[in-house]
């Protein structure tokens, strides 16, 4: 999702104290999150730097001294984050506890295998920070630990877990993976009786595109069969975590990082749908939200340290603010608020970047501090709170370039440390591939930063084919996009798509003035040709739902309609072929063919890609593997097309003729010439003999 940011605010940290009496020696654990940000792992100077927050002198008396300030009330514990832990997991968990004079002189627990190395309280006792090693001969239970102040003591509870067996986990991503976007609350309600929880009251409207519908999780689950009988093998869920107003729908403004949102059900029902999944061998990824939190959090009017946000809601940058295009010579208009140039730009100062990176997206989502190694250790802890709690097999990182490239190179180091197949997906809303391939993994820059991601979205390619199909730009275009393969390290793990739940659906992308489609018979043939070029291109293919029935609609929200037959009272239910329109079954059919092709010629997933001809309204490639040749032959005239294309020095030259195994140009190959008649605005695949 598109989304909001603030200015840096100046590193006042409260004092990070050992256990024990106050006033005792600062330190930090080597293996923790504040220690790999602090250790020769990164330049001595951000050691220097990190280890001059930790010691800033900055913080109040009372931060200080906790017995010095008045504290009219008993101490208490609200929430403990994370809620739970594993034991060997990690060398060392930091707790972040919540609640109501929490300036603690002292905190210990019962079990002699847990120890609490130190302490950090908010001035205002309202959050008290705990990091806790636990050894790895602890036996499962509950560990409860007693803190004292100088108003009382309280105490809280923290499970512990022997880790369960990760076989059958954490799978990561292949090549041969095709991935389906589903917004939970617009695909199927299973569970009628979240739809409008207690605690949200008047969010429930299926009539009102910017609330809940009542989609949930167990509706996704009880739909499994439909996505595996289409040929789907993971799962892209938009975020799933509590989020904090009826517009919120979406996910993306996210009031607890710990909480599946009450609508879309509960943790046991994620638990359960993963395990569902791949019981389906189906994968599930995670739609991670590093870069903010939504305005409704508790954070946001009382943050856990002074500088857990880049700024404050009265005081903070906007990072939707663009560059002005015609820094880098493009026209001005053209400016977008993803101007990524200057992250990517070895010669710009950081203030042209600095808005990205610590402003509020679209002004309003409140920007993490991830350069605070408390908040870094945080996040770190979530995401490993989530996979080991779920089994996940991956996670999509949303607005992935406005998060610090360091940040993403600690936490992908220290993630695949403990779930090496884990895959993440950046997405990186840009159309130049010497941009977006700035962020891949796997490489380093001019700024020396590997970032970890496993692969992205790409970004480019959906810019051109969208251009290709809605705007009748040059087919070549392809080519030419593809061309800048050489830029990635692994471009055929790239994510493909040609429609998301941020964009226009393409059936959609040319209306007129009332939002009408103008022609559809040929807005239908686009979606087709968009399915087939996604599906025969390299990359992994990502869907989303709904278009495998031409659903329409233009920009959000009218991209985001509910699934026909998702609810028990629709008139007609898209999950079975007899509740389908002819024209959906249309689209159905064809999707579920090509995925089949993709199974049974794994050629089409993991194949080396060749140019064999281009120009402006065609586009043929072939596929190639040790085992098989294909040839695409992409047509986008409205005329019939008769081409003659030289094999001599390319991969299929010598091949004695080809067959179609789907489509309805005809070709054949003779004197080492590949002759085609291709009919108008289709696709065809040929097998090579």
């Amino acid at each position: 999702m598109k989304k909001f940011w603030p200015p840096r605010t100046p590193h006042s940290q409260s004092l990070i104290r050992t256990a024990g009496a106050p006033g005792s020696q600062l330190s930090y654990e080597p293996g923790s999150w504040v220690g790999f940000y602090c250790s020769r792992k990164f330049s001595f100077p951000l050691f220097i730097l990190c280890c001059a927050l930790i010691l800033s002198p900055s913080v109040s008396a009372a931060a200080q001294n906790p017995a010095q300030e008045k504290v009219g009330n008993e101490p208490s514990v609200t929430k403990v984050e994370p809620p739970s832990w594993w034991i060997g997991l990690t060398s060392e968990v930091m707790l972040l506890i919540s609640g109501h004079s929490l300036q603690a002189n002292e905190v210990s627990c019962n079990l002699p295998t847990v120890t609490v190395t130190h302490t950090q309280s908010s001035a205002a006792g309202t959050y008290l920070f705990v990091w806790l090693k636990i050894a790895t001969d602890t036996r499962s239970g509950t560990a409860v630990c007693r803190v004292t102040t100088p108003a009382g003591k309280t105490s809280f509870e923290l499970p512990l877990a022997s880790r369960s067996p990760t076989a059958g986990k954490f799978h990561g991503l292949s090549q041969s993976d095709v991935i389906y976007l589903i917004m939970p609350d617009r695909f199927a309600n299973g569970d009628p009786t979240n739809d409008q929880p207690a605690e949200a009251p008047n969010s429930h409207d299926r009539t009102n595109p910017r609330a809940y519908h009542g989609g949930d999780l167990r509706g996704i689950r009880r739909h499994l069969s439909y996505l595996k009988d289409l040929g789907i093998t993971t799962l892209w869920l938009t975020p799933v975590l509590k989020n904090g107003a009826p517009q919120d729908y979406h996910g993306y403004g996210a009031v607890d990082l710990y909480a599946v949102d009450p609508h879309l059900g509960t943790l046991t029902d994620y638990q359960q749908l993963v395990a569902a999944a791949h019981q389906q061998e189906m994968k599930i990824l995670f739609d991670a939200v590093i870069n903010h939190v939504g305005p409704n959090h508790p954070w946001v009017k009382n943050p856990p340290l002074p500088d857990w946000f880049h700024g404050t809601p009265a005081q903070h940058t906007n990072s939707a603010t663009p560059l002005d295009g015609s820094f880098y010579g493009k026209n001005s208009s053209s400016s977008t608020n993803e101007s990524f140039e200057a992250l990517v730009d070895p010669h710009a100062a950081a203030r042209l970047s600095k808005t990205l990176l610590q402003g509020w997206f679209v002004n309003v989502l409140p920007d993490l501090n991830t350069e605070n190694p408390v908040v870094a250790q945080y996040l770190f802890q979530n995401s490993i709170w989530w996979a080991e709690t779920t089994g996940l097999d991956g996670y999509r990182l949303d607005t992935f370039p406005y998060v610090p490239r360091k940040f993403w190179a600690a936490w992908h180091l220290a993630l695949h440390r403990l779930y090496p197949n884990l895959a993440t997906i950046g997405e990186v809303f840009h159309p130049d591939p010497s941009v977006t391939s700035f962020f891949m993994g796997g490489q380093k820059r001019y700024d020396g930063v590997d970032s970890g991601v496993s692969t992205l979205f790409d970004f480019p390619l959906y810019f051109t084919l969208r251009d290709v199909l809605l705007d009748r730009a040059p087919a070549g275009r392809i080519a030419e996009i593809l061309r800048h393969d050489s830029l990635y390290n692994r471009p055929d793990s790239l994510v493909t798509f040609f429609g998301n739940h941020d964009v226009a659906r393409l059936p959609s992308g040319a209306t007129d003035s009332a939002g009408h489609v103008r022609d559809e018979t040929q807005a239908l043939k686009n979606l087709q040709l968009a399915f087939g070029l996604t599906l025969t291109l390299r990359g992994i293919p990502q869907l989303y739902y709904g278009d495998e029935i031409a659903m329409t609609g233009g920009p959000d929200p009218d991209n985001r309609h509910d699934f026909p037959g998702g609810w028990s009272d629709d008139p007609k239910n898209a999950f079975t072929a007899d509740g389908r329109t002819p024209q959906q079954q249309k689209i159905f059919s064809y999707v579920q063919t090509f995925l089949r092709l993709r199974r049974e010629h794994p050629v089409l997933a993991q194949g080396r890609l060749w140019h064999l001809a281009s120009d402006d309204s065609s586009y043929i490639f072939e596929r190639d593997s040790e085992e098989e040749k294909l040839i695409v032959a992409f047509n986008n005239s409205k005329l019939d097309r008769q081409l003659k294309i030289p094999l001599k020095d390319t991969p299929v030259q010598g091949a004695a003729g080809v067959k179609i195994l789907l489509g309805e140009a005809h070709g054949k190959i003779s004197d080492n010439q590949l002759e085609l008649a291709m009919p108008p605005q289709s696709l065809t695949i040929f097998l090579v003999d």
